[in-house]
């Protein structure tokens, strides 16, 4: 019929789609399709600021009550708790579902990649190759940051995330991260398995990574909408752009971003980058002293010769570890070896191959026994015996060059 047709319109009109949300009063339904008769009713009483009470709903342990009180210390005559609640519902019920969620100032940054990419050229070659575009947003303002990648793999996965953290001057209290295997292991529905370079950034920043559920999409609503803002906004404008770096293409969406961060929200009356000043910035906690440093986990098992395989060098563990796992953390310059999370073994990092860096304590005292008898200690001894001796001694080394330890 022709007034069904009309609820159905007004419906569309509203956003609304079935089933309705559980918390959807009446009075709010009726705010959503007739919009107008609401306006007119309430237009008697001292209207509040509903983009300010969004904002203010942000901040840690505020409330509707509280805010409520805060309105009729100022306008005694105004609304009462129960019709105020109803018409910030009809308010807040406007908002698309990513605005509508509510986040506790500095507790998440969620972060993904883009399904678009950027493509670069490269001007010796002209081989075109597509970079990847990373997001992170804050939860409670919105705040963005963007980036192009190279490749989606850990090492990109994590720089970008030192860059991120930079970027917004500190660390949330919470990182929510897609299901990607750059950062996530094993994927579960309870228990995710985070990848041990990625437990080690948390670590380092003081922050913990909370991966989005399978099949939650409101895990990573949030983050979504900023891909899809960033899509739209710096995808969608770079796109007749030639670049022939990366660095060139980051410069171009670094203005870019600023613009999404600056423009003007019309629902909530400020932009992105006044609700970080406002609420995400004296909420996040503060940068380490030092950014962090890359390094690479495995899990390795000590050999018989007390050594572990890394990279085909061989680095030296206590030789009561034999056979037992241990991780074995690497960055550029370093090589640490845990065992129960004690670090057991550090090591200058050395690129040959094939080799053995042993420490003379990791030996049992046997073979530190067998290694004391270098050629330097054969000598000293034979002078110690006689002028003969020594000679003897030292015409013998001298047809052995290859002479081992204790040989």
């Amino acid at each position: 019929s022709d007034l069904v047709g009309a609820y159905k319109s007004r419906a569309n009109a509203a956003g609304l789609i079935w089933p309705l949300p559980l918390d959807l009063t009446d009075t709010a339904l009726e705010g959503l399709l007739f919009p107008h008769s609401v306006q007119v009713l309430s237009a008697t009483f001292p209207q509040p600021d509903w983009g300010h009470v969004h904002v203010e709903l942000k901040r840690k342990g505020v409330t509707l009550a509280l805010l409520w009180e805060e309105y009729r210390g100022v306008h005694p005559d105004g609304y009462g708790y129960s019709r105020y609640c109803e018409l910030y519902r009809v308010w807040e019920g406007r908002l698309s579902p990513v605005m509508r969620q509510r986040h506790v100032a500095g507790e998440r940054l969620f972060v993904d990649y883009a399904g678009a990419t950027l493509d670069v050229i490269c001007s010796r070659t002209g081989e075109v190759r597509e970079a990847q575009l990373f997001v992170a947003t804050l939860g409670a303002s919105s705040y963005t940051y963007v980036e192009a990648t190279w490749t989606q793999s850990l090492p990109d996965w994590i720089a970008s995330h030192v860059r991120a953290f930079a970027f917004f001057g500190g660390v949330p209290a919470q990182v929510v991260s897609d299901n990607l295997k750059s950062g996530v292991t094993e994927a579960c529905f309870y228990e995710p398995t985070i990848n041990r370079t990625y437990a080690d950034l948390a670590a380092h920043y003081d922050t913990a990574i909370v991966p989005a559920r399978p099949r939650k999409p409101k895990d990573k609503a949030k983050v979504e909408g900023a891909v899809l803002i960033a899509e739209r906004w710096i995808v969608a404008r770079l796109r007749n752009q030639r670049f022939f770096t990366l660095d060139d293409l980051n410069s171009a969406i670094k203005d870019l971003n600023a613009q999404i961060n600056g423009k003007m929200s019309r629902h909530l009356g400020a932009s992105r980058q006044d609700l970080y000043d406002r609420l995400d910035k004296p909420a996040l906690k503060p940068l380490p002293a030092a950014a962090y440093v890359y390094a690479e986990w495995k899990l390795c098992t000590v050999a018989l010769d007390y050594h572990v395989d890394v990279k085909r060098h061989y680095y030296s563990v206590p030789h009561q570890l034999l056979r037992q796992k241990v991780w074995v953390r690497l960055t550029a310059r370093t090589v640490e070896i845990f065992a129960k999370d004690a670090r057991v073994a550090s090591h200058a990092r050395t690129s040959s191959n094939h080799q053995h860096t042993t420490v003379r304590d990791h030996m049992p005292s046997t073979h530190r026994r067998y290694a004391d008898w270098t050629p330097e200690r054969i000598k000293r001894q034979a002078a110690k015996v006689g002028q003969n001796c020594a000679i003897l001694v030292e015409v013998i080394l001298r047809d052995r060059r290859h002479l081992l330890p204790g040989r």
